[in-house]
């Protein structure tokens, strides 16, 4: 067999080169990228921030919502309607609701309140509204009685639910 030389001064050398190139590129571009979508998603989490749902306590209940303890007939306080979502922690469609929530917070803020209450923590609003299943979801106008609305929905339908039972949309 005849023995074959190489032309090139180091075998591959040329062949290393461009994948290194390419692997720098790669890796710039992956930088790029990243600090783009890290900068997008600090404006995105930052606008989230400013639109929560705002979790309510018991005592809180009783000073924005409807004081149990003093009424025995509904009576709303708050300015505008308000949607609560009772859910827990560890719950699975709670956990796939809770940025659907967020959303719609900030989609209907100055329209409609949007509030949260731990189950697990909030035994007695659990218990005063009923709610056997979560996530469950009180609808509570302006004027009139609180509506129920159970379980995991797309945002679509909560939509739908919000400009209808409170907003009077048809």
């Amino acid at each position: 067999m005849k023995n074959m030389q190489n032309t090139s001064p180091e075998p591959g050398s040329s062949r290393r080169k461009r994948m290194t190139t390419l692997k720098t590129a790669a890796f710039a571009a992956f930088l790029l990228l990243g600090g783009t979508a890290s900068a997008q998603q600090r404006n995105n989490t930052q606008k989230s921030n400013d639109m929560k749902a705002i979790e309510l306590t018991t005592a809180e209940f009783k000073e924005q919502i409807f004081d149990f303890s003093a009424n025995d007939a509904w009576n709303y306080k708050g300015e505008l309607p308000a949607v609560i979502d009772f859910y827990a922690t560890w719950c699975g469609p709670c956990k796939m609701m809770a940025p659907v929530m967020e959303t719609l917070a900030g989609e209907y803020e100055g329209r409609v309140k949007v509030y949260k209450v731990d189950v697990d923590k909030e035994k007695r609003l659990a218990e005063l509204f009923k709610i056997r299943s979560i996530p469950t979801f009180i609808l509570i106008p302006k004027e009139g009685e609180p509506q129920h609305a159970n379980g995991a929905m797309d945002i679509a339908e909560m939509r739908r639910i919000i400009d209808t039972a409170l907003l009077n949309k048809k």
